[in-house]
C-alpha cells in the first residue's frame, strides 16, 4: 500500500489555564490519502479546529502543548525544528481559514498579500510574484483580476473575500489543504460557489483535503471519509455512504438527525458537551446519551470496534457478545441520508 498523505496518531493538544489544563484535542486518529476529502465533523466545541491546527502546530506554545505523532509524506512533523515546518506550512500544507476578515490585512491591497506569500516561498521577482498572483486570482474566479490585484479587502464581498483566501493557500502548490469552516459565513448560492470551486482545484492540482465543519449537508456534497469528533475524542469515522446510511454511534445519529432533509430536529441535541477540564469518565457521550447504561460511565472512552472494512465506532454496543440492533432499529432518517448522498452524488 502506498503512505498515506497524512497519517495522525495519537494527537492530544493540551492548553494551560488559571484553572489548570485543558486537553482540547484528546489522542485523535486519522488519514488523508492523497486526491482525496476528508472531513472532521461535529458540533462547536469537539476540538476540530485545534486539531487541524495541531497538525502544522500553529498552535501557540505555550500556553499550548501538542503531542503524539503527525507525518507528511512520510516525515514527522513533530520531529520538526520551527525553519523546517516553516518550509512545509505553505508549500506542503496550507490552511484556508474560517474568517477571512480577520485573517486579511486590511492595510495592503489582497494582490500585495498574494504576491508576499509567494516571495515568502519561493524566490521570484516582483514582476514574477504579481503576474502569479493575477492568474491565482484568476483561477479562483474573481473577475477582472489585474485590475482587483490593487483593490483593497474592504472593497470585496464576503464570497470574494474567501476566493482570495483559496488564492493565497494555492501559492506554494499545497499537497494538503485544510478548511477550517471556509463556507459557514456565506448564504447558500456563494457557499456552493466555493464548494465547486475546491473541487474543481482539488482535480486540477490533485490535493488532498482536509475539510472542517459542523454542516453535514455539506458533507455530504464532499466528502470521502468523514471523521466524528465529540469533546475532543473521535467517535465513529467511515466512507461517506457508511456515515450516511449505517450511522452507528448515537452522536453520529443525532447529529444526522439534526438537519432538516434527513431527520428535521432543529432544536439540536438535548444536553450541551463536556468541560474539557473535566471530560466525564467512559464515553464522553453518554451523560447526553439516550442508550448509555452503567458500561459506557466508565473506563474511559471505549475502544474502536469494526462496523464494516471501512467504518469503526468508538461505542461499547458493538463489542463482541453485544447486541447493537436497538441503535440501528431507532437510527433516525438512515434512508433519507442515503438519498441525501446520493443525490449529491449524481
Amino acid at each position: 500500500m502506498s503512505t498515506p498523505l497524512l497519517e495522525v496518531e495519537d494527537l492530544t493538544t493540551t492548553f494551560s489555564t488559571d484553572n489548570g489544563d485543558l486537553t482540547a484535542v484528546d489522542g485523535v486518529d486519522f488519514v488523508v490519502d492523497e486526491g482525496e476529502t476528508v472531513c472532521i465533523v461535529g458540533e462547536s466545541g469537539s476540538g476540530k479546529t485545534v486539531a487541524t491546527e495541531s497538525i502544522t502546530r500553529i498552535v501557540k506554545e505555550p500556553p499550548g502543548r501538542v503531542e503524539g505523532t503527525v507525518r507528511f509524506k512520510g516525515r514527522d512533523l513533530m520531529a520538526m525544528s520551527d525553519e523546517e515546518l516553516r518550509q512545509i506550512r505553505g508549500n506542503g500544507i496550507a490552511h484556508i481559514f474560517q474568517n477571512p476578515q480577520e485573517a486579511m490585512n486590511h492595510c495592503y491591497t489582497v494582490g500585495w498579500q498574494i504576491a508576499e506569500a509567494l516571495q515568502i516561498h519561493q524566490d521570484v521577482s516582483d514582476e514574477a510574484a504579481r503576474a502569479r498572483a493575477v492568474d491565482l486570482l484568476d483561477r479562483v474566479g474573481i473577475a477582472n483580476a489585474s485590475a482587483r490585484f490593487d483593490d483593497y479587502p474592504h472593497e470585496f464581498s464576503g464570497g470574494q473575500k474567501q476566493r482570495v483566501m483559496i488564492a493565497m493557500a494555492l501559492v506554494g502548490d499545497p499537497d494538503l489543504l485544510i478548511a477550517d469552516e471556509p463556507t459557514t459565513a456565506l448564504d447558500v448560492t456563494v457557499q456552493a460557489q466555493i464548494l465547486k470551486l475546491l473541487d474543481e482545484l482539488q482535480d486540477e492540482f490533485d490535493m488532498g483535503i482536509l475539510f472542517v465543519t459542523h454542516d453535514l449537508g455539506v458533507v455530504a456534497q464532499i466528502a470521502d471519509r468523514i471523521v466524528v469528533m465529540y469533546a475532543g475524542k473521535v467517535m465513529e469515522r467511515g466512507g461517506v455512504l457508511d456515515i450516511f446510511e449505517h450511522p452507528a454511534h448515537p452522536y453520529t445519529q443525532q447529529l444526522l438527525n439534526c438537519v432538516p432533509e434527513i431527520g428535521g430536529n432543529e432544536g439540536g441535541i438535548p444536553g450541551t458537551l463536556p468541560s474539557p477540564h473535566d471530560p466525564p469518565d467512559g464515553c464522553r457521550f453518554a451523560p447526553r446519551c439516550s442508550y448509555a447504561e452503567q458500561a459506557c460511565r466508565t473506563g474511559g472512552q471505549p475502544e474502536e470496534c469494526e462496523v464494516s472494512p471501512s467504518q469503526r465506532v468508538s461505542c461499547i454496543h458493538y463489542r463482541d457478545g453485544r447486541d447493537p440492533s436497538m441503535l440501528r432499529e431507532n437510527t433516525p432518517g438512515a434512508e433519507q441520508g442515503s438519498n441525501e448522498v446520493s443525490s449529491a452524488d449524481d
